[in-house]
């Protein structure tokens, strides 16, 4: 028998070089957590026009939902029938304000997902009051129906506070897509925001078959309140690599760039006249981010949105929306080519390149270049912000605790009552 032997306990083994690169995210603790998403925000799930009077279900941040339409209102409740665990979205409305489970129609309420009636049990049914089904709270803004996951039982902030603030202030129409992409939102979020790939990934789109792509950029990160913006200094519109040779964007069919200037608004190059009211925003650059992974590129005529929302550690959806701000007669043009072309150039072939790359993505490890500066600021952001929502939900739960002891010592102090009705406060404080 050959072979090559295997070393006994007095041979020395010899260590294998340890990897260069980025091995794992343990730098970024929460980031490397959030698999399945950050709670504590709201997320886009789908448009407005799809929910109507029959629930359905969807999946955000592993959270199971049942959405369903009441009176002109969505309503969001936790997907599952505390009874036997049958999905409520299979269910239907057989009382106004309620949904019913298929199975045994237990019925619960809308509003505050109390169990209301059993239908197999009678009116007198003993186990009603007794059970009820998580809601969340929803609302419908942008021709969307945005729902937020919580972190405890915190209340909802108001979206308009997430919301970028010029969608907030300003008039405008809305073109967009919703598709479900399999790979993690981690991945689509650091695609959209990263610096390097749009130049080299893209340039085979149809979108940018007339429009000129820089070679590199020499870029810079900053940060403006909840917000981080990609910032370019310097544009090279081809580049000469040695021992390789010239690699450049430009044909002779794509519009000539004005190399002389470095534009923050789009990336084709600068001197194109800009809307009004993207103009007014004085963005430092032209690609910016924000929690809880929300990517705003500005180009002169319209900004364009990505919401990668989580679903598991597996997939997301992704919600691409372009917003033109015009009013009056104008939407109408824009609708008309958003819809004749746009949506399947734009939000058709060139992402569908995006979702090609985040599907395939296996990180970490990885090793990282200089325009990876985008992703570690990312990064850096998420990790800090996250932090400050942890600690204030943290101090949303400790608030009744408080109260419920400073109840106690003055009832223990004036000899009232109130200390045996605290003690209704579960202990686990």
């Amino acid at each position: 028998m050959t072979g090559v032997e295997a070393p006994n306990a007095a041979q020395e083994v010899p260590e294998r070089p340890r990897a260069a690169g980025r091995q794992d995210w343990t730098a970024w603790p929460k980031y490397n957590a959030a698999g399945s998403g950050y709670r504590g925000y709201w997320y886009p799930v789908t448009w407005s026009s799809h929910i109507t009077g029959t629930p359905q279900s969807y999946t955000i941040c592993g959270e199971k939902l049942a959405l369903i339409r009441d009176a002109g209102k969505v309503y969001a409740l936790h997907d599952r029938c505390p009874h036997r665990g049958v999905p409520l979205s299979e269910g239907d409305q057989q009382f106004p304000g309620t949904v019913s489970c298929p199975y045994h129609g237990w019925t619960y309420r809308l509003t505050d997902g109390k169990l209301v009636a059993v239908i197999t049990d009678g009116p007198d049914s003993k186990i009603c009051g007794k059970v009820e089904v998580q809601t969340y709270a929803a609302q419908e803004r942008l021709g969307l129906v945005w729902v937020y996951i919580p972190i405890t039982r915190e209340p909802a902030p108001p979206l308009d506070e997430q919301l970028p603030r010029e969608l907030v202030e300003n008039e405008g129409i809305v073109g967009g897509r919703i598709q479900p992409r399999a790979g993690n939102w981690r991945f689509a979020c650091e695609n959209g925001f990263d610096e390097g790939h749009a130049k080299y990934l893209h340039r085979t789109s149809l979108w940018r078959l007339f429009k000129p792509m820089p070679t590199w950029n020499i870029t810079r990160i900053v940060r403006e309140g909840r917000w981080i913006y990609r910032v370019q200094d310097e544009v090279y519109w081809e580049a000469e690599f040695p021992g390789v040779g010239k690699w450049t964007n430009k044909r002779w069919w794509k519009k000539r760039p004005d190399e002389t200037k470095v534009s923050q608004i789009g990336n084709v190059g600068a001197g194109l006249e800009v809307n009004p009211v993207i103009a007014a925003q004085n963005f430092p650059g032209f690609a910016s981010l924000s929690m809880p992974g929300v990517l705003r590129i500005s180009y002169p005529n319209f900004i364009h949105y990505e919401f990668y929302v989580p679903v598991d550690d597996d997939n997301h959806r992704y919600v691409g929306l372009m917003v033109n701000f015009v009013t009056g007669v104008h939407k109408l043009g824009f609708y008309a080519k958003y819809l004749g072309a746009i949506r399947w150039l734009f939000h058709g072939q060139f992402s569908g390149q995006d979702a090609w790359m985040v599907e395939v993505t296996d990180a970490p490890p990885e090793k990282l270049y200089r325009p990876d500066v985008s992703l570690t600021a990312w990064r850096n952001l998420a990790e800090e912000e996250y932090a400050e929502k942890l600690t204030a939900a943290v101090e949303f739960v400790k608030q009744p605790v408080a109260h419920t002891r400073a109840r106690r010592a003055s009832a223990k102090q004036n000899g009232t009552g109130e200390a045996a009705s605290a003690q209704s406060v579960p202990s686990s404080e």
